[in-house]
């Protein structure tokens, strides 16, 4: 019973999560948007109670959010489970690496803390599941290769070695295993129906049971119920009550004193796109030439995201805000200290006044949701005319596009005298520009635009 309501409960969560990514941008967060707010560090970085929760649920039943809820645990319980299809009875228990992962755990809360974004993008599983998902349907090299990459490794570690990534680098694995050391429910034996088969252990893909000793290292339990379902003697059962036995002592249960102290401490401290690679042509005479991104001083951030440094200290760079973006101006950025993160460009789209869909979707308070009216007074960036690229003075013609579309009347155009004549060009009132990229987007330069939005390092509001 345990590992079947275990499996029907993560199949729907993983499935709830996928659908997330997926259907993304089109309004689909708003009934299942809960998917990925109740992930651990998408919790933790907005502040959330919910991280309390999982503390909590830890202390009672172990670490049953990384078998349910965790979707890159849950992806990786699938590769385990192909793998027992080819060998049954495969594993065999191992002392943790104690060495390893708090090593990493650590390495990772000092990264979390300063902001270094690479280290963060690498190691969360609920970001790290999110790009495996969007590499499948977003055209980014960078991205892609990321996912995959992670994919094969996370696959083969699974497939040959059950739950090693969870258990020796994943730090919320290892946040969470220090809880469930102390949980009230837990995989016991019955010392007295125990006939030390092995099969408990050589079907935990935890590698947490010690079949000779009659002993479960629950810091690495993910509670997924396989041992329980494969004993043929009745002799482990999940439950709050050790089976009484004549070889079981009290010594071996854990002080429920330091348990609540836990628990009241647990509840205390909650108070991108790449360009296709084709030929497009005008009417299929002449060849149009692919926009290019300018090199920018300061990363565009999306409205509601405060700065980029809010950005860089709250986003795990899971790609949702990215996949929900229906004008394909959020992107993966390639910086290393904002690693995956999303970050503004206007080749294909330009960020639309009346669209808060990155703010609605975000979980973890990186882009804040925002109105319509307030998406309209936020100055995420400012344009910057380029007078060598503009077609007024290259080609000789008159254009006006930016001006005409500007949908704050930031942008106006002036005479100015160029090789003896009188020509029109564009002047910027950078108090009124609010960096939605509609001039670069709409700029008829090729390959790049004669006018550009540099990101503000701190967005502004009238």
């Amino acid at each position: 019973m345990l590992k079947k309501l275990r499996i029907t409960l993560a199949v729907i969560m993983i499935l709830l999560v996928t659908a997330l990514f997926i259907g993304a941008g089109y309004g689909i967060s708003q009934w299942i948007g809960w998917a990925a707010k109740i992930q651990f560090l998408p919790a933790v970085l907005s502040l959330s109670l919910i991280a309390v929760a999982i503390i909590v649920v830890a202390l009672l039943f172990g670490r049953i959010y990384c078998s349910i809820v965790c979707p890159l645990g849950v992806m990786q319980d699938i590769y385990s489970w192909l793998g027992g299809k080819i060998k049954k009875n495969r594993f065999s228990y191992v002392k943790e690496h104690k060495w390893l992962r708090y090593t990493v755990c650590a390495i990772f809360v000092v990264c979390l803390i300063f902001g270094f974004t690479p280290v963060i993008t690498l190691l969360e599983p609920y970001g790290n599941f999110g790009r495996i998902v969007t590499s499948f349907y977003m055209r980014n090299v960078t991205l892609s290769i990321i996912a995959w990459v992670m994919m094969l490794i996370l696959g083969v570690l699974a497939f040959l070695y059950g739950r090693a990534y969870c258990n020796s680098i994943c730090p919320v694995g290892t946040i969470l295993s220090f809880f469930s050391r102390f949980s009230l429910f837990r995989v016991r034996f019955d010392q007295d129906k125990c006939k030390h088969c092995g099969l408990c252990e050589k079907n935990c893909k935890a590698r947490a049971i010690d079949a000779k000793a009659g002993t479960v290292d629950y810091s690495r339990c993910v509670v997924c119920g396989d041992c329980t379902a494969q004993c043929k003697f009745d002799a482990l059962h999940y439950t709050a009550k050790r089976p009484i036995s004549k070889t079981e002592t009290a010594s071996s249960e854990p002080d429920l004193g330091r348990r609540s102290f836990l628990v009241g401490s647990a509840i205390a401290a909650g108070t991108a796109a790449v360009a296709q690679a084709q030929m497009k042509v005008d009417g299929g005479l002449a060849v149009i030439t692919e926009k290019e991104a300018p090199k920018r001083q300061t990363l565009i951030t999306p409205p509601g995201s405060v700065s980029a440094r809010h950005m860089q200290k709250h986003c795990t760079g899971c790609q949702l805000c990215v996949s929900a973006c229906p004008n394909n101006v959020l992107r993966p950025s390639t910086d290393l200290m904002h690693f995956m993160q999303p970050t503004m460009s206007f080749e294909i789209g330009y960020c639309r006044p009346e669209c808060t869909r990155c703010g609605e979707v975000c979980p973890t308070g990186a882009i804040k949701p925002i109105t319509k009216e307030e998406k309209t007074a936020i100055h995420a960036g400012h344009a910057v005319w380029v007078k060598d690229n503009c077609v007024v003075l290259t080609d000789g013609v008159s254009c006006g596009n930016c001006q005409r579309h500007c949908p704050t009347g930031a942008i106006q155009m002036v005479e100015y005298q160029h090789n003896g004549q009188t020509v029109m060009i564009p002047t910027i009132n950078e108090s009124r520009c609010i960096g939605c990229g509609a001039c670069e987007n709409l700029c008829p330069s090729r390959p790049f635009s004669a006018i550009y939005v540099e990101g503000n390092v701190m967005h502004r509001m009238d």
